[in-house]
């Protein structure tokens, strides 16, 4: 569970800085519902670019931001339907839009989750300590994101090999960042890191997204309820939700999920991987080019026992596909071959993790021979936005786009997309993941025998973490009220 214990001395100074700098948290209940939001708070929203650096944009993190880097309002969930002449299958393939959150990406509210139960618990002082934020990229800019607008000092913890425009954002954001060796696959090197921080002497606060259940809690809460309001807005009659498709990454996402179990019983949860990377596939390891899914270890907050199957996807197909969403040439190839041309100018709100996951849900419907009445989700965590670069690296590589190469890429990694590597899940081939969670968890970063055990026996130790969201807003709401700005803006 998450600790909600209150230390009252660090409480006060959080308040108080909350206070001098006009900061209002919103509560997960707002996330969820933004009509919730109170009204003078909205009217200021009006003013107030998506990437802005103002505490007002913590009220944007949700899924049901108006679809405008400026002054936008709240409305359904964004979302985007893949169509099958894109996909290759009859099933409706729906994905989740996090390019309009603040900084493009969703993970903005995975470090919410994490960084408020600290700070509203005075476990975290604003004033005196730093939030470092471990991550392969989206993950720390979000908590750098978070930091700033909660007057916070941040660490931005992530490899030196990510996408360039990473670093160019976090240069304007975040107080520090560290350069860790490698690239997506060192995972590790960024928790040495943190180990480093620890032994320093400096009073630093650890985020890892990795094992805060903040992460977890976030996602189930908010990601889930946007996932259940969306299949309830588009679902006909006889239409059947099959289940969730997503990169493992920190485990987090996944959590959405075990919500949607919740509600429909037989739906499944897949779990994608870097096929150069197949540690849940083989117990194995490499390295990647699908940036931001981690790898080489089991998530601490990856209800394993709770995943129906894996697939491993050829890190070579999402790196041949985003060329052939986002070149004009290969755009006007998927028009030739009756792809809409509406869906066509949306794919570049697809990053490098978005494609794999929905070239993940292509081989979950494959593999189940899901019909045109199955739906199955998947997320887009950020767009191309942050990939620019990627795309010049590539054209330098492969040389220019053609009709030849744009056909190649549709037909192989689109419409010909296989059921190789791919594994439904028996209860021991859950038990064999989870149990990779001891090596890099119980021998490496301190948790213990007692804790994993109880991950996989005790049948309440993952629905208790979604049963303090309703504390957590009850701190959130009084730490606002101590404040007293919310009545300026009722």
């Amino acid at each position: 569970m998450i600790d909600l214990t209150i230390h009252e001395t660090a409480l006060g100074r959080a308040v108080s800085r909350a206070r001098e700098r006009q900061i209002r948290i919103p509560t997960f209940k707002q996330m969820k519902n933004p009509a919730l939001i109170p009204a003078g708070i909205k009217a200021q929203l009006s003013d107030v670019g998506l990437w802005d650096l103002n505490p007002l944009n913590l009220y944007r993190i949700t899924w049901h931001n108006e679809p405008t880097p400026y002054g936008g309002g709240f409305g359904g969930v964004n979302f985007l339907e893949l169509p099958p002449q894109l996909t290759g299958v009859p099933a409706r393939i729906i994905v989740l839009v996090g390019k309009w959150f603040p900084t493009g990406a969703h993970k903005v509210g995975a470090a919410f989750g994490c960084l408020v139960p600290r700070l509203v618990t005075g476990q975290f002082d604003p004033t005196t300590q730093k939030a470092v934020w471990p991550s392969t990229g989206n993950y720390c800019r979000g908590g750098a994101y978070d930091s700033n607008l909660l007057a916070c000092e941040s660490i931005a913890i992530l490899p030196e090999g990510m996408s360039q425009e990473r670093f160019d954002w976090l240069a304007q954001v975040a107080g520090e960042t560290i350069k860790t060796p490698g690239s997506e696959s060192n995972v590790k090197e960024i928790f040495d890191k943190c180990w480093e921080l620890r032994r320093s002497g400096e009073d630093v606060v650890i985020f890892n997204q990795f094992d805060e259940f903040g992460n977890y809690l976030w996602h189930y809460e908010v990601t889930g309820a946007a996932m259940l309001e969306l299949l309830q807005a588009v679902m006909g009659g006889r239409d059947h939700y099959r289940g969730v498709v997503l990169a493992t990454g920190s485990g987090g996402t996944l959590a959405c999920g075990d919500f949607l179990k919740a509600h429909f019983p037989n739906s499944k949860v897949a779990a994608s991987e870097a096929l150069q990377c197949p540690t849940l596939l083989q117990n194995g390891f490499g390295a990647h080019r699908i940036e931001g899914i981690g790898d080489k270890h089991v998530p601490w907050i990856h209800n394993v026992k709770n995943t129906d199957m894996v697939i491993g996807i050829d890190d070579a197909a999402p790196m041949g596909v985003i060329r052939l969403f986002n070149d004009p040439i290969g755009q006007a190839y998927l028009v030739s071959q009756g792809v809409p041309a509406n869906t066509v100018s949306q794919l570049p709100l697809l990053g490098i993790s978005g494609v794999s996951n929905m070239l993940s849900a292509i081989k979950f419907a494959r593999y189940y021979e899901l019909g045109a009445t199955d739906v199955v989700l998947t997320v887009g965590t950020d767009s191309m936005e942050m990939y620019q670069s990627r795309l010049v690296e590539l054209q330098a590589e492969e040389g220019a786009m053609s009709p030849q190469a744009s056909a190649a890429i549709f037909h192989r990694y689109l419409l010909g997309q296989t059921l190789d590597h791919v594994q439904e899940l028996t209860y021991y081939d859950r038990k064999r993941i989870h149990n990779l969670k001891y090596f890099t968890w119980v021998e490496q970063q301190g948790k213990t025998y007692e804790e994993i055990q109880a991950q996989w026996y005790d049948s309440n130790y993952w629905t208790s973490i979604p049963a303090q969201v309703s504390q957590i807003d009850a701190l959130i709401e009084a730490f606002n009220e101590r404040t007293g700005l919310l009545a300026l803006t009722s």
